[in-house]
């Protein structure tokens, strides 16, 4: 993958980081306390998935690669990132490796492994809607 590619793919997963971040402030001060723990957390991980393929849909045109294994690699890019950005800032917030696992089950409503999915395939299906 070209530099220039890279580079805009990493913009573009820093949009999805603040509407990630953005989505976890409406489900802790509107969607939690209005709708419940399980429901607020369902809705959240749904409006989530629909705004990394929504910003990625938008974004496409912009890399100008519309090969699978391209796409897919993006994918896989994005999925790397926000690991890396999970673990770190749970392990700065001093969160246990443990506890910080805990959000990779659906126990709860917890739809966060459905959102890791939807970005490390949202290139691709991007792609595939703009066909």
């Amino acid at each position: 993958m070209e530099f220039v590619l890279i580079i805009k793919a990493f913009v573009v997963w820093l949009i999805i980081l603040l509407l990630a971040i953005s989505n976890g402030v409406f489900r802790e001060a509107v969607l939690r306390p209005k709708m419940g723990q399980k429901t607020g957390l369902m809705l959240s991980g749904l409006l989530l998935c629909l705004l990394i393929v929504v910003t990625t849909y938008l974004a496409l045109p912009w890399f100008k690669v519309w090969q699978t294994y391209q796409l897919l690699l993006i994918g896989t890019g994005w999925l790397l990132l926000t690991l890396v950005f999970e673990f770190s800032f749970g392990l700065l917030r001093g969160l246990s490796l443990k506890e910080i696992l805990r959000a990779y089950s659906l126990k709860g409503g917890n739809l966060w492994p459905l959102v890791l999915l939807v970005t490390v395939l949202a290139p691709w299906l991007a792609g595939w809607l703009r066909a």
